[in-house]
């Protein structure tokens, strides 16, 4: 333990807070009464673990929120309530409020439900509407409960489902993913879904694969501030293989997926012995030191924290710590409108290749 180090940070001041004009993207999260959508909010920005959920109940109408995202970007997220009654009001007297200026859909299918046709057929008035009021918006397709379907089975159970939604949603491509609030498929999708609408995307990524070269570290992670998702990262080509050609790949596939479920359960867990809101920034610092390599968690922008892993040397470590602050003013002057980065997911050589 004593290589761990924790420094506590006193609440910032809103006066602190960089005053620049709000970029807001409206997100409609939607689907039939019961299918998670509200567990899945509340895990994702409310610090919640899967065994709290259980108390939630029924979402009344539209549960309106709106999150801060890096970039300045604002997300006003619309969680729909899923009875018949609602869905009814929203494709009839709402039509135009609810559908109007949407920059995202996410759509929550129950992979337990009964009668999966009426679904596809609420789906397809929804899409009709998103069509009519915001033809350009983007949509995620969640088939949620997957941990409930025998493992051998569930490949193609999703394969089928994704199969069928996809030929009901007209022009719009939509991008599915199989998730369940028991494991890290639901900070993989979400992941993905706020990588999209991150502002500035591929000018973030570019910068953060020059600071991971400067400080030579092995890897560097941007985690959003309110999910703690990783929104983007960048990894050394010299780690793990001795391939100059080939990126080093780490055994762990759905690594950035755990790392933010066991950072949010530290949180949940200083949050219990300090008493102070789960929503809270319980940490500016995070210290580790181990014989084999070192990590640091700081937070860096904003709405950011950064990770960064780096080889064992203690130079080493604090010239990077040191570096990684003064990188904080160029990474939050990147403030433009939202675009999707062509290179997204490779490393930083081979963008610049």
């Amino acid at each position: 333990m004593n290589n761990l180090s924790i420094q506590d940070e006193q609440a910032a001041s809103p006066s602190a807070e960089p005053k620049q004009k709000q970029k807001k993207k409206k997100v409609l999260l939607m689907g039939k009464s019961g299918s998670g959508k509200s567990s899945m909010r509340s895990i994702i920005f409310s610090n919640y673990i899967a065994k709290d959920t259980r108390r939630l109940g029924a979402t009344i109408d539209v549960d309106l929120s709106h999150v801060k995202f890096l970039g300045n970007l604002t997300l006003n997220l619309w969680d729909c309530g899923g009875q018949d009654a609602f869905m009814e009001n929203y494709l009839s007297q709402q039509r135009q409020h609810v559908f109007s200026n949407v920059g995202v859909l996410i759509y929550v299918f129950d992979i337990e439900s009964r009668d999966f046709d009426r679904d596809l057929l609420t789906y397809r008035s929804i899409i009709a509407a998103l069509s009519q009021f915001s033809p350009t918006a983007s949509v995620y397709i969640l088939i949620h409960k997957m941990d409930l379907v025998v493992p051998n089975q569930r490949e193609d159970i999703y394969n089928d489902r994704v199969s069928l939604i996809r030929s009901k949603s007209d022009s719009f491509d939509p991008t599915p993913f199989a998730t369940s609030i028991w494991d890290q498929s639901l900070y993989k999708a979400w992941a993905e879904i706020i990588h999209d609408l991150v502002p500035n995307l591929d000018q973030i990524e570019k910068h953060l694969g020059s600071l991971g070269k400067m400080i030579q570290a092995e890897e560097v992670l941007l985690f959003e501030r309110t999910s703690f998702l990783v929104v983007s990262a960048w990894t050394s080509r010299e780690i793990i293989t001795s391939d100059a050609s080939q990126p080093a790949q780490n055994p762990t596939y759905d690594r950035n997926e755990r790392l933010s479920n066991i950072i949010k359960n530290f949180k949940q867990s200083t949050s219990r012995f300090t008493g102070t809101p789960k929503s809270a920034e319980q940490f500016s610092v995070f210290d580790l030191k181990m014989p084999n390599f070192c990590m640091f968690l700081i937070k860096f922008t904003t709405n950011t924290y950064l990770g960064v892993v780096l080889p064992p040397g203690e130079e080493r470590y604090n010239s990077a710590k040191l570096n990684c602050y003064i990188a904080r003013t160029q990474f939050e002057d990147l403030d433009s409108p939202a675009r999707k980065s062509a290179d997204r997911g490779a490393t930083a050589e081979a963008v610049e290749a």
